[in-house]
């Protein structure tokens, strides 16, 4: 079959090596892509948000799988979009519909889904300007630190850590009145600050059944030892070394089927990809937000450890029967480690020829932010690489991949040397 991917990260690029390796697939086309995807498939150059281009795509390729990487087009309904087309009806999209997609698009409606459902998460209140003052109220409620949420689509910068209450009353201001992050916090949720070590775990569903796949740990923050700005992150690990039997029958119960369970519930089309980001507080797993696509960095060292074949999964998925698919999982460790532009997450510059990917070895170089300039590859974003190493225990894919990273160069290029520090 021809398939489509839609963005232009790192994960769009483990999602092309992933499907490449499918018999299953015949022509792989990634739209924009990148300079990775590019040696891989055919790029194609439009918006993941460009509905109609992506439809014209569609009908002159013959492409009958759009695989759907990031969550703007999601919450804006493209599920919905090829469901109401009559041409497009056919094509399998891989992913939630727009009701789906407010999972992730509205951290209120997130909230009220899981309270809905009985899954554990942190107490909270959202806050609009109107209710500034009552917002400032409910923070003098709490304990520092203070968890301050934009409720839209921030691209992973909304969510705010403070210890100070001034500082938390400010930013909230901040937020509400001086449009902080834009649209996204015209309304703010506040909840309780939860202590206790993160993980992320993914489920791939068809609305009924559901699988489980690969759990991971992600490092968020530019500096060493999770300290300065966040960022979309900067590295991950898979699986999660505390991520034990006990825990995941916990998440499994708790967490994984009142969500599924509570999709079915309220008839709500769900055929893709849900991201859980948990937090184990003493031995409770708590939901501390989901995705409804998967993560970056998470999936780079998640996906080179799936052996099942990947597209055989997704038309599991999007002809409900994903109970039908036994999983296979590669036991070795995986670790990812991001290759950023310097500057970054705050101002940088593009344009930067790298080199040395040529040259690694034991590892896989996945392309976010790149594209080919007078043919030669060249940054194109705050995110560039991700090298991707397989050992058997973590310590030794991280040592291979550091072992890469060395090779690999730009002007004012950075990375962190510190990823799985606290494990």
């Amino acid at each position: 079959m021809n398939i489509l991917i839609l963005g232009s990260g790192g994960r769009e690029h483990a999602f092309a090596y992933k499907i490449k390796q499918s018999t299953r697939c015949k022509t792989l086309f990634v739209a924009p892509g990148n300079a990775g995807t590019a040696q891989i498939a055919t790029n194609l150059d439009f918006s993941v948000t460009d509905f109609k281009a992506i439809k014209e795509a569609v009908l002159t390729h013959n492409i009958t799988m759009v695989v759907v990487g990031p969550e703007d087009p999601l919450v804006q309904g493209i599920f919905d979009f090829f469901k109401n087309d009559s041409s497009l009806q056919k094509v399998a999209v891989i992913g939630p519909s727009a009701e789906g997609a407010q999972l992730e698009g509205s951290k209120e409606y997130a909230k009220k889904f899981m309270v809905r459902h009985g899954i554990p998460t942190a107490a909270y209140e959202s806050f609009t300007q109107e209710t500034l003052e009552k917002g400032k109220q409910f923070l003098e409620t709490l304990q520092a630190p203070y968890v301050l949420k934009a409720d839209g689509l921030a691209a992973g910068k909304g969510v705010l850590i403070l210890n100070n209450i001034d500082e938390a009353k400010q930013e909230l201001e901040d937020m509400l009145s001086n449009n902080k992050f834009g649209e996204a916090s015209s309304k703010v949720v506040i909840e309780e600050f939860l202590d206790g070590i993160e993980l992320s775990v993914f489920v791939l569903t068809d609305g009924k059944n559901y699988c489980i796949l690969p759990t991971a740990k992600d490092y968020k923050r530019i500096g060493e030892g999770d300290t300065g700005l966040n960022t979309g992150g900067m590295g991950a690990i898979s699986p999660v070394p505390f991520a034990t039997d006990t825990l995941m029958k916990k998440i499994e119960e708790q967490v994984v089927i009142p969500t599924v369970k509570g999709l079915q519930k309220e008839a709500i089309e769900y055929n893709g990809f849900i991201f859980i980001g948990l937090i184990k507080v003493d031995d409770t797993p708590k939901v501390i937000e989901y995705n409804v696509r998967m993560g970056d960095p998470e999936t780079e060292a998640v996906l080179p450890r799936i052996e099942s074949d990947f597209v055989s999964l997704l038309e599991a998925v999007s002809n409900q029967k994903l109970d039908e698919i036994s999983l296979k999982i590669d036991n070795r460790s995986a670790t990812t480690v991001m290759v950023v532009s310097g500057g970054y997450p705050e101002t940088y510059e593009k344009g930067k020829t790298i080199t040395g990917i040529d040259t690694v070895t034991d590892s896989t170089v996945f392309h976010a932010g790149t594209s080919m300039k007078d043919g030669k590859i060249v940054t194109n974003g705050g995110r560039v690489l991700a090298v991707t190493s397989l050992d058997t225990d973590y310590k030794k894919a991280l040592e291979k991949t550091y072992r890469n990273i060395e090779k690999l160069d730009f002007e004012k290029k950075y990375y962190r040397t510190d990823i799985g520090f606290d494990l």
